[in-house]
């Protein structure tokens, strides 16, 4: 018998990532709120962006994204020379850690992180590190005392997925005042754009401030593109320069290109997705805690519900109802659930199944 290939060291330990279910067996129509997807897609001016790619699919895209990163440079006022662009952030957060950390270092974020930062971790031989959370909020304390000399990257979203919570801005800047300046402080700023408020920063200034600081955002939340996988970073020009070195030369495809520059461009589209968002945020919130379940307040497009003992037995009532969402035992939080919000109508199909669970299991 041949025997099989070896992998590096690590690789087999990892725990693939498992992304939101999008069907339900016997269920004709299925509702998806389990991979925190804007409901309401993309900007019109995105997707006729993305049609007119038609015509030169046998065009290699620009390896630079000019066009992208020019149009985010103007939309956002950010360094145009401080920017680059991946196949999703989630990319991006790879580079980095296969950039600046292997054998004998460690990348420390908090204990309910988003799950690709320790993946990425074990996939570049380095030891990924955990800090407790404070009511499932990030604590700069607990993050600084896990620091080591083989700290190489900390990670925080900022807000958190999957618990939804954010923490001020003054905190982001003790935590960056408190590392190492060798240190590499990434802020995953997934669901930046859902904010809008005034104690809230993504974290642009301490890279204008000369900090080893990465501020990541992607295309795939409220700008509704996750299908053409698409984000961009800001740092440093030295640290870009070093993403660049790593990267394929043709990472982002020419239809994600196309479509990025109309949807960073679209402001108007993005604020009244915030707008439509915090309104169905708010009435999903209330309800769900007026049926009995603890709600972690959130400023996502995303729930986190305290459900207990009871967290399967509600999944499989909302699944058979085409109602999907997502447990995240995964993320060592098996008595709770996660609710992507929908649309008025979705969201009134699922507040109408959660009150027929809370109704025919009531304590």
């Amino acid at each position: 018998m041949a025997e099989h290939p070896t992998p590096k060291a690590g690789i087999t330990a990892i725990a693939p990532y498992v992304g939101g279910k999008s069907k339900v067996e016997g269920v004709s129509r299925v509702i998806k709120l389990s991979s925190n997807e804007n409901p309401w897609g993309p900007s019109p001016k995105a997707v006729a962006a993305f049609n007119a790619q038609a015509a030169s699919l046998h065009r290699y895209p620009d390896g630079g994204h000019a066009a992208l990163r020019e149009a985010i440079a103007r939309v956002e006022k950010l360094p145009e020379n401080e920017l680059i662009c991946g196949a999703g952030s989630d990319e991006l957060l790879g580079l980095t850690v296969h950039a600046y950390a292997g054998p004998g270092d460690e990348v420390l974020f908090t204990e309910h992180g988003f799950l690709m930062y320790r993946i990425y971790t074990q996939a570049n031989g380095a030891t990924p590190v955990t800090a407790p959370e404070s009511n499932l909020s990030a604590d700069v304390d607990a993050l600084l005392a896990a620091v080591t000399p083989r700290t190489k990257i900390v990670f925080l979203a900022n807000p958190n997925n999957p618990t939804g919570t954010v923490i001020p801005f003054s905190e982001i800047r003790r935590l960056r005042a408190g590392l190492r300046e060798d240190i590499i402080l990434g802020l995953d700023a997934a669901y930046a754009e859902y904010l809008d408020h005034a104690d809230y920063e993504a974290g642009h200034s301490l890279v204008h401030e000369g900090t080893n600081t990465i501020v990541f955002h992607t295309f795939s939340k409220i700008h509704g593109l996750p299908a053409l996988r698409l984000g961009y970073a800001h740092a440093p020009a030295h640290i870009i320069d070093i993403l660049n070195r790593v990267r394929s030369p043709f990472n982002v495809n020419s239809a994600a290109l196309a479509a990025g520059i109309a949807a960073i461009e679209d402001t108007a589209y993005v604020a009244e997705m915030r707008t439509r968002n915090a309104g169905e945020l708010a009435r999903v919130s209330d309800a769900i805690r007026a049926y009995g379940y603890n709600v972690v307040p959130s400023v996502t497009n995303f729930i986190l519900v305290h459900v207990g003992a009871k967290a399967k037995a509600l999944n499989e009532h909302l699944a058979a109802r085409g109602l999907i969402i997502r447990e995240v035992g995964n993320y060592g939080l098996p008595e709770f659930l996660r609710i992507s919000i929908g649309t008025a109508e979705e969201n009134d199909l699922l507040l109408a199944a959660v009150a027929d669970f809370a109704k025919s299991h009531a304590a």
